[in-house]
């Protein structure tokens, strides 16, 4: 069954819809109305949900007294949990010259710290809407696309050999025609959508990207520093290439990276990672990491072990000696996939430049 879209995230579909003269039944997600007044008082909103949308006084009278549901924008909050698109990482940096504390992204996660001490449930409620507005614009933004996964740890420093593999492994990734989606993060997530970033760009520009990031190797102790560095790269190649990042706010000391297009930050780390997983219809890759990673490896397993997703849908850990050796995931992995449909949609290599022929294989 086709389901219409009902959903209006934007003043030009907004304006559409009321072209047509009827916005009975429409969800109105996020979109400023102040200056919409006339249209409003003018069509059909019965049956209508307005949710998060500023509107004078006279519009939003009119519209209740239609039938339609008023839920109105919260006043001081960080955050917009009624938001109808993904974030960009300009939007989460603006502030950024002033320091990464002064950004939307920080002052966010300070808020959460103060919700979650005080136990309000107004407060957990929010934090509830907003993830699943973040959900539903990130399933909108991927329809028809093979997304393929990339995980792995935060550590991994920019300057690295392993930092630039990542990198290679991204842009190998989007040139085939994927959309990359990562954890969000730094490390060897943000060298994956740094390199789907950088897929439209020559050889020349990934070396020079990655020569400029090294200047910064890493978020810690300066936030600031790490996301400027970052921001410079983009500067100096403004045409990126897009992919997805999946952070949350629950790692809040872990900064979103600046190279993900589009990105679905999340309150609640079990929604993002279920999430994450769960969209990686093409596939998922793991690269060395530590008990995030291992977690991720599992959480990817089970479904696949199950069934419950349909088809078992492929795993590839990167890295022998660390998934055999310093965390032998692979053996228990292996032993879980034995006699089962899974089985053949798992593989081990060495190398991040062995992964987009083996993905390939799998069909």
């Amino acid at each position: 069954m086709v389901f219409p879209d009902i959903e209006i995230e934007t003043l030009a579909e907004f304006d559409q819809v009321v072209a047509r003269g009827d916005l009975s039944g429409y969800r109105v997600q996020s979109v400023n109305l102040l200056d919409r007044t006339l249209a409003l008082l003018s069509c059909d909103t019965s049956a209508a949900v307005f949710l998060g949308c500023p509107m004078a006084a006279d519009a939003s009278a009119k519209v209740r007294a239609d039938g339609a549901l008023v839920f109105p924008p919260v006043p001081d909050l960080p955050f917009n949990p009624y938001r109808g698109l993904l974030y960009t990482p300009q939007e989460l940096f603006d502030a950024l010259p002033s320091g990464y504390e002064a950004t939307p992204d920080a002052q966010t996660y300070a808020w959460l710290q103060e919700a979650k001490a005080d136990g309000d449930v107004f407060s957990s409620m929010l934090r509830s809407i907003h993830d699943d507005a973040i959900s539903d614009a990130l399933d909108e933004h991927l329809t028809g696309a093979r997304v393929v996964g990339v995980m792995g740890g935060h550590a991994m420093a920019r300057g690295t050999a392993e930092y630039a593999g990542a990198a290679r492994l991204g842009r190998s990734l989007a040139r085939a025609g994927l959309t990359v989606a990562t954890g969000g993060g730094p490390g060897a997530m943000e060298a994956a959508n740094l390199g789907a970033y950088l897929s439209p760009a020559p050889d020349e520009a990934v070396e020079e990207a990655l020569e400029l990031l090294a200047k910064a190797p890493s978020f810690v102790p300066s936030v600031s520093d790490w996301a400027r560095a970052a921001f410079a790269v983009r500067e100096r190649f403004p045409a990126g290439g897009d992919s997805v990042g999946i952070p949350t706010w629950f790692y809040g000391h872990e900064p979103p990276n600046a190279f993900a297009g589009h990105i679905a930050k999340y309150f609640a780390n079990a929604t993002r990672e279920d999430g994450l997983l769960a969209r990686s219809t093409a596939g998922v890759v793991f690269l060395p990491g530590a008990a995030g990673t291992v977690q991720e490896i599992f959480d990817n397993a089970t479904p696949n072990y199950y069934g419950s997703r349909g088809e078992a849908t492929p795993m590839i850990l990167v890295d022998r000696a660390h998934w055999t050796e310093r965390l032998p995931a692979w053996p228990l992995l292996r032993a879980l996939a034995a006699g089962r449909p899974m089985e053949s949609r798992i593989a081990l290599v060495d190398s991040v430049d062995e992964v987009p022929e083996t993905l390939a294989a799998f069909g």
